[in-house]
């Protein structure tokens, strides 16, 4: 029997998102409806607290003992390990599309569907890990693993907005999870805000950094992709969806290079 989303406990879209986002055994602690995985974006920040907590935990206790460089490259691949790589295939995906598929959004959606990795998305890759750690080697360790504990909830905070401000590109059946995210509500706009700005405001208060480029800076560069994605395609996928998180993500990280 299917159930309506707005019969779910909030406690079963929460368990739904930890599942969705990432590779931790929560689903052998609960099993929510599967109705719940069409409201996981609203608490993907609440995912990016324990995605971003571990990386942060990584760099910072692994700095004690490693060298910092070393500590840097183990805590990117224990947030690869934890998402399984579900964003980053979303930006490789996003990039051979986008790159190869020219002006046709059939031919875009197609690409971006397609499981193989293209050169645009190889060489995008390469590029993104090499000024993500750059970025991360480019600050004190105490600093970085404070802006990866903000910067991880808030680059979702601001990426689920394209959820809210765009249809989805496809039908549900041809979703390769087989889950359309639902519009937002105000009052899950309300929750996914205090997510996303919660260890924002804390670590702006704390490192006395420059809160107006750390939070429109971001925002700028995913209405940016915004406009490209709805010229392109005229609507959003989950590819689209992990590639702006993790592009606006490392704005947050070259902006505080900058101060």
């Amino acid at each position: 029997m299917q159930i309506n989303i707005d019969q779910t406990h909030w406690y079963d879209r929460i368990w739904a998102a930890l599942i969705f986002f990432t590779r931790l055994p929560f689903w052998r602690l609960h099993q929510p409806p599967q109705e719940c995985y069409a409201t996981v974006v609203e608490h993907w920040p609440l995912a990016g607290w324990f995605t971003g907590g571990a990386m942060a935990a990584t760099l910072y206790f692994g700095s004690w003992y490693l060298p910092y460089s070393i500590a840097v490259l183990l805590a990117i691949v224990v947030r690869l390990l934890i998402t399984g790589a579900l964003h980053e295939d979303g930006l490789a995906d996003f990039l051979d599309g986008f790159g190869g598929g020219g002006s046709d959004r059939s031919r875009i959606l197609s690409i971006m569907k397609d499981s193989h990795i293209g050169t645009y998305g190889v060489i995008g890759l390469i590029l993104y890990e090499l000024l993500l750690a750059a970025a991360l080697l480019a600050m004190p360790v105490e600093l970085a693993a404070l802006t990866i504990l903000a910067a991880d909830p808030y680059s979702k905070m601001v990426t689920s907005q394209l959820v809210t401000m765009m249809p989805y590109a496809r039908n549900e059946a041809e979703a390769k999870n087989r889950t359309v995210y639902r519009k937002m509500s105000w009052q899950a706009g309300v929750s996914l805000a205090i997510q996303g700005l919660l260890p924002m405001g804390l670590y702006l208060w704390y490192t006395g950094m420059r809160w107006d480029l750390i939070i429109f800076i971001p925002a700028l560069v995913m209405y940016g992709l915004y406009m490209l994605i709805w010229r392109k395609i005229h609507g959003y996928t989950g590819d689209c969806c992990g590639a702006v998180c993790l592009l606006v993500e490392l704005t947050v990280y070259l902006v505080v290079c900058t101060q």
